[in-house]
């Protein structure tokens, strides 16, 4: 069967392409959504992409991400909790609690910005970490979870 690859989007996202574009981009959260279904086609894997400003609604669709998993139908989670990254242990446990395969981004350098996003809560528990490349950092992570699938 298909393997599905989880793209979660935190607060705000839904704002890209008028949100603050001289730090975010022109790029809309609906051009990012193309711009993964063309990752996904390109690895025959299928996608779930969705956005909350509700972290209830995030953790939802992690676990829901985390029954792919156990049968083994899950590529990955890509993850973009926005602001949630600097704040939520409880996305960090629902990420621990399902044991998806995690890559977190973010369309920034979030180190070259204030102090208080230099944390992640979900860096300890991501298999790896893409920022500051903007959006086509989302194309890049659905490649590295193809990658990271194909390997078992």
């Amino acid at each position: 069967m298909q393997k599905t690859v989880f793209v979660l989007n935190g607060p705000n996202l839904n704002l890209l392409g008028t949100r603050e574009p001289a730090i975010y981009g022109a790029d809309t959260l609906a051009d990012v959504q193309a711009l993964c279904e063309a990752a996904c086609a390109r690895h025959g894997l299928a996608l779930r992409f969705h956005q909350s400003n509700h972290e209830g609604q995030l953790i939802d669709w992690i676990h829901e991400a985390g029954r792919l998993h156990a049968q083994g139908l899950l590529a990955g989670l890509v993850f973009n909790a926005g602001a949630f990254t600097h704040t939520s242990v409880a996305l960090m446990d629902a990420v621990k609690g399902t044991g998806v395969a995690l890559l977190e981004l973010h369309i920034t350098n979030v180190f070259a910005r204030e102090a208080f996003r230099h944390h992640s809560y979900l860096s300890p528990v991501a298999r790896a970490v893409v920022c500051g490349l903007g959006v086509q950092g989302y194309a890049l992570a659905i490649d590295a979870v193809a990658q990271w699938s194909a390997a078992g």
